[in-house]
């Protein structure tokens, strides 16, 4: 788990709007104007959380991603590994044994064992990798519900059903597009 960047934050913000019932699959383009974010950057996550299990995809017009598993069996860690990979958080890079007083034959008391710096970013890490497997997207979503008014989930539904509806309706004159995949 390297450091986490922009992609699991908008990862996360967009899982959160498909735990809520919807009319049906949204795009990862639609998602990305939802909140204000990218559809290209945005474009490249869902992939990545489509191998993990975490979306399913269906293609064409309406096409769109769904959670592939209920919103309690998602955890935060999941789509963190998903996002970013299960990478380290820290790279120790093993300094300690440069020392220029040692000449470039560093002694074995500074090099033997795990290094402590080292040993408390592995403790750390330990402990974050932990608090995110333990909190799901049914828990993130459930603090999100008791802030928002009550009418914004069926705002942000009608939002998207709209969104699908201009989709479908094709221009009469205008050439068909043929789409790939569900965020072009």
């Amino acid at each position: 788990m390297a450091h986490l960047g922009n992609s699991v934050e908008y990862g996360l913000h967009c899982l959160l709007w498909l735990t809520g019932p919807q009319a049906g699959p949204a795009s990862s383009r639609d998602l990305a104007e939802l909140q204000g974010v990218s559809t290209s950057f945005l474009a490249k996550i869902f992939p990545k959380l489509e191998k993990a299990g975490i979306v399913s995809a269906s293609e064409g017009i309406r096409g769109g991603y769904l959670l592939a598993r209920a919103p309690d069996r998602i955890t935060v860690l999941d789509v963190v590994d998903a996002i970013e990979g299960d990478k380290p958080l820290f790279e120790c890079q093993e300094i300690r044994g440069r020392c220029a007083v040692f000449g470039g034959k560093a002694p074995g008391w500074a090099t033997d064992g795990v290094c402590a710096i080292h040993a408390v970013m592995l403790r750390a890490e330990k402990r974050m990798r932990e608090e995110l497997a333990a909190t799901t997207l049914a828990d993130l979503a459930k603090s999100l519900d008791g802030k928002m008014p009550a009418a914004m989930p069926g705002q942000v539904q009608a939002w998207f059903a709209a969104r699908g509806a201009a989709r479908t309706a094709a221009p009469p004159d205008g050439p068909k597009r043929r789409r790939r995949r569900p965020s072009a």
